[in-house]
């Protein structure tokens, strides 16, 4: 892996273009050999146009599923994701928008289920971060739109499919070592990834009478274009030097966690699990 101590300092405009990143991230799953773990599936994917999002649907159509995916209004990353998959010979379905707005989730949800066909894959991926240097600096209108991403999304999203997820259905939330030990500066960011923890542990619970699993990914540091879009210079060059590994991961290296929580073979008796790939940093508890 390239040593990220050499990265360049740089930032891009929020919410951020994988183009304008002056290190490209690894997030087209190039290496990857699918085995049809996910034939025939049909998958929702927020946040799925670049990064860890962009990592999922690549590797799920490589392992035989037919991909949508919702993101802000990043197009031309959400163009070249849908072109990845494509060239598995699986379709991909585009959804622009909010999913901060509540309808705008059950509008996404209901237009990836009639294109695909139905739908038994959800990957609630989409997130916001702003830091902040002091908790006083942290407006009520950042605490709102973080929540209404980060939270609130995952919810609506989730609800809106039950229409459509039958038995044998996985839903996989996107949530972060923050959710599992806080930061200073992302104050509303780590109460959101704690919500969705808990939010799983509460959805594995009361979906498993319709034998739906739900499960999360619970990252460390990961190069993707919220990183410098959101950061100033002298963080982005230094994103990911605290992990023990020394560097943050690339989104292909998170990926193959979602194939496992999607895919039955892998993980038929996981539910209410958090898979956290945090280069080698261990918790307590």
């Amino acid at each position: 892996m390239d040593d990220d101590k050499e990265r360049p300092p740089h930032t891009i405009d929020y919410p951020g273009e994988t183009a304008d990143m002056a290190e490209q991230p690894r997030d087209e799953m190039r290496g990857y050999r699918g085995r049809d773990l996910l034939a025939g599936r049909k998958a929702l994917i927020t946040g799925g146009d670049s990064g860890i999002g962009r990592a999922v649907a690549v590797a799920f159509a490589k392992e035989g599923a037919d991909v949508a995916i919702a993101y802000l209004e990043e197009q031309q990353d959400a163009e070249h994701t849908a072109d990845l998959v494509r060239r598995e010979s699986r379709s991909c379905h585009l959804y622009p928008g909010d999913l901060a707005d509540a309808q705008h989730c059950r509008t996404v949800v209901a237009d990836a289920a009639a294109a695909l066909g139905g739908l038994d894959i959800v990957v609630n991926n989409a997130g916001t971060q702003q830091p902040v240097d002091d908790f006083a600096d942290l407006d009520d209108e950042q605490w709102r739109r973080t929540f209404a991403v980060n939270i609130d999304s995952f919810f609506h999203v989730s609800k809106a499919a039950l229409a459509h997820l039958p038995p044998g259905s996985a839903i996989i939330n996107t949530a972060s070592i923050n959710g599992l030990r806080g930061n200073k500066t992302l104050i509303d960011y780590s109460a959101t990834k704690g919500a969705v923890i808990a939010l799983t542990y509460s959805l594995a619970q009361a979906l498993s009478d319709r034998q739906i699993r739900v499960n999360c990914v619970a990252p460390g540091p990961v190069w993707t274009p919220l990183i410098p879009a959101t950061m100033d210079a002298e963080k982005v060059a230094e994103f990911g030097q605290q992990a023990p590994y020394g560097r943050a991961a690339q989104p292909d290296e998170i990926a193959p966690s979602y194939v496992f929580f999607a895919s039955d073979t892998m993980s038929s008796y996981y539910s209410g699990e958090v898979l956290a790939p945090i280069g080698g940093e261990t918790l307590p508890g």
